[in-house]
């Protein structure tokens, strides 16, 4: 009987003390699948006229339209087999898009995303370092000329501090220093004909700038309050925007644009360089906004 319990026993102690085998977990890892992305010779950034063209189809087509040139920028940032990345900055309006590359034809169609009534289609050939071609918006209702026509250059840019406005690089006409044609103001005057009778007409002033524009660098040198407390300002503003132009930035108004798309080194990249900016830049950003906040403007009377 004794043997008996403690065979049982035994058998008891060998049971709670044997270690269940747990079956083995296996990890399985995802791999990431990297798409392998082709032509990056072709990445970078085009820059150019971006317009509708003056022909009498457009002009009966879209009477209203807007047919000055503006300054485009496209960005191609990732291309693979099936896809092309990239965005579009124009007005300081900057739009992602995706699209195809067919190699055969040298030709990019570029769909931007439609988040925006503004957004449309790229149909764009490459010639060596050129991308020329057409764009077509979405909805033309809502967008002043639906139908424009894209030549690009494939431009390097670079910030470069020493970058600044020259004379005669600003506008095509005949004034030395920059003006303000978008924002003129007029004044009727008044005179008496030979015959006693008063007649009236209309003269239209523009603000102007000085030489001040040429000769003070925001990104090179601490401004003080002495230095442009007697500025006029669109001095101030040309100065407080040559910062931003110098990063690239894509400007919305028309009147900043005439300034810096005349030049040579201006290439619009991003409508957000905030980040770029110098110390430096930016101390002077505030102390030049403050001014322009209470300066005056100069307006004087051109021919043109």
């Amino acid at each position: 009987m004794k043997k008996n319990v403690l065979l049982i026993v035994m058998s008891l102690v060998l049971f709670s003390c044997k270690k269940e085998e747990k079956p083995e977990q296996k990890t399985i890892k995802k791999e990431e699948v990297k798409i392998q992305e082709i032509h990056k010779k072709l990445y970078g950034i085009y820059t150019g006229d971006f317009f509708m063209e003056d022909t009498e189809e457009n002009l009966n087509k879209y009477g209203e339209a807007d047919f000055s040139t503006k300054k485009l920028s496209i960005k191609l940032t990732k291309i693979t087999k099936d896809s092309v990345y990239g965005y579009s900055v124009v007005n300081g309006n900057q739009r992602k898009f995706r699209g195809t590359f067919d190699e055969k034809l040298s030709k990019f169609v570029l769909n931007e995303d439609g988040t925006d009534k503004s957004d449309g289609k790229f149909e764009l050939k490459l010639k060596k370092d050129s991308l020329n071609g057409s764009w077509l918006a979405y909805q033309s209702k809502y967008v002043k000329s639906p139908e424009k026509k894209v030549l690009l250059r494939k431009r390097d840019f670079n910030y470069n501090p020493d970058f600044m406005l020259k004379k005669g690089n600003v506008e095509d006409y005949e004034e030395e220093n920059p003006v303000d044609w978008e924002n003129g103001k007029s004044k009727k005057q008044s005179y008496v004909d030979d015959e006693g009778k008063t007649q009236y007409y209309e003269i239209t002033s523009y603000r102007s700038a000085s030489d001040a524009v040429y000769k003070i660098n925001a990104s090179k040198e601490k401004l003080s309050e002495k230095q442009i407390k007697n500025l006029r300002k669109l001095d101030l503003e040309i100065i407080k925007n040559a910062i931003y132009a110098r990063h690239g930035y894509s400007f919305k108004k028309q009147t900043y644009r005439n300034f810096f798309e005349y030049t040579d080194w201006y290439v619009p990249v991003s409508n957000n360089v905030d980040a770029e900016l110098t110390p430096l830049e930016k101390e002077n950003i505030v102390l030049l906004t403050r001014f322009i906040s209470y300066a005056e403007d100069h307006y004087d009377t051109f021919g043109r």
